[in-house]
């Protein structure tokens, strides 16, 4: 299988390129979008590569790299009650949403914010640049990944 790149929205104030700098590696859960978890599910690899983009933050922008370390497996909160993403129409037997392990690469040098994303024509497919893009976790094209690292120092 060939690499993949992504591009995964976290609000930093709910967990951060620092939160996962202290764990070195944490389980994407918690994600209810069932086109997101079909990323997760069915076409994230061990060792694809990620931007970490924060958003509703101010400004928002890409804060770091990380890569997938472990496969999907069931998002364990989806059978939690007292959890917000409890979700009862799941069970052990059939579960509805995965969740996949990534791993702490580094934080950028610099931090790309939105608008200087928005600013470079060279990404002007960039999903998460287009209007209503509000997607999660989204695909990143090998040429932009490289080209938004290199912006990040």
């Amino acid at each position: 299988m060939s690499k993949h790149y992504w591009l995964m929205k976290t609000e930093p104030s709910v967990f951060s390129i620092d939160d996962l700098q202290k764990q070195q590696k944490a389980w994407w859960d918690s994600i209810r979008n069932y086109q997101a978890r079909n990323f997760m599910m069915k076409d994230m690899q061990v060792g694809d590569e990620i931007l970490i983009y924060h958003s509703s933050a101010e400004p928002p922008g890409v804060a770091g790299l990380a890569k997938v370390s472990q496969l999907a497996k069931p998002d364990p909160v989806q059978f939690d009650k007292t959890s917000d993403y409890f979700d009862p129409k799941a069970s052990k037997e059939k579960p509805i949403w995965f969740c996949v392990q990534i791993e702490y690469v580094s934080k950028l040098k610099n931090f790309v914010p939105i608008e200087q994303l928005r600013a470079e024509p060279k990404l002007k497919d960039l999903l998460a640049l287009k209007r209503g893009q509000r997607l999660s976790i989204q695909p990143v094209s090998e040429k932009d990944f490289n080209f938004i690292k290199k912006l990040g120092g």
